[in-house]
C-alpha cells in the first residue's frame, strides 16, 4: 500500500518587486511556491520563531522551530484547537540573473536542426520538441510532468527513461557543437537550459 503523496512548497525570498517577478518566472514550473520579501515573513508563514539561544550564523539567519506539544503543535496552535498540518519544507531561493540563450544558439523548427554559430546538427522530433521547450524559457525549470505533457502529450511518466534518453542525446549534440549551453538536471524535479 502506498503512502499519502506529500506536496512540496518552495519559499522564495526576494526584496524588490523586480526580483519577485523574476523569481516567479523561475519557479513557474513548480507545483506550489510562495514568494516573500523577508526572512521574517517566511518564518511567520511557517510558524517558525528564532529560539532565544539561536544566534545568526555567519552565513545568515537560521530558522529554529517553535516549541511543540505532544501532538506536534505549538502551544498557540494547541490552544486555538488546530490540528497538525503536514510539515512544510522551506527552500530559500536566491535570485540570480536570468540566464539567456546565447544568440549563437538557435533551433530551426522548419528544418529541425540545432544551430550553434556556423555549425548545425539534425534533431529528431522528440529532441526538437524538448529543446524547443527549454530554449523558450532559459533558466526556468521544466518539471518532468510538464515536459512530458508538452512533448509526449500525456501525463504518464512511468520511470521517465524515455525523457532522460532524449535529454542525454540533446546534451551530447550540444557538446558536439561546443555550445556554451547545456541541459542541467534538477534532481527529482526536472530540467532547465543554462550556461555550461
Amino acid at each position: 500500500m502506498q503512502g499519502t503523496p506529500v506536496a512540496s512548497l518552495v519559499i522564495g525570498i526576494a526584496s524588490s518587486p523586480a526580483e519577485r517577478r523574476h523569481l516567479a518566472r523561475l519557479l513557474g514550473g513548480t507545483d506550489a511556491f510562495l514568494i516573500v520579501s523577508t526572512v521574517d515573513q517566511a518564518r511567520e508563514f511557517l510558524g517558525v520563531v528564532e529560539a532565544p539561544t539561536a544566534a545568526s550564523s555567519p552565513d545568515g539567519p537560521r530558522l529554529a522551530e517553535a516549541p511543540q506539544t505532544e501532538a506536534g503543535l505549538t502551544p498557540a496552535q494547541a490552544t486555538a484547537g488546530l490540528t497538525p498540518a503536514p510539515q512544510a519544507t522551506a527552500v530559500l531561493a536566491e535570485v540570480a540573473p536570468s540566464p539567456q540563450v546565447p544568440p549563437d544558439l538557435a533551433v530551426d523548427s522548419d528544418r529541425r536542426v540545432l544551430r550553434w554559430r556556423d555549425q548545425e546538427i539534425d534533431l529528431t522530433r522528440l529532441e526538437h520538441d524538448v529543446l524547443l521547450c527549454l530554449v523558450h524559457a532559459p533558466g526556468q525549470i521544466w518539471t518532468y510532468e510538464r515536459l512530458h505533457l508538452e512533448v509526449w502529450g500525456n501525463r504518464h511518466l512511468g520511470r521517465g527513461s524515455d525523457m532522460h534518453s532524449v535529454v542525454r542525446r540533446v546534451r551530447g549534440k550540444l557538446a558536439r557543437l561546443n555550445a556554451a549551453t547545456t541541459i542541467h538536471s534538477v534532481r527529482g524535479v526536472g530540467f532547465r537550459l543554462a550556461p555550461v
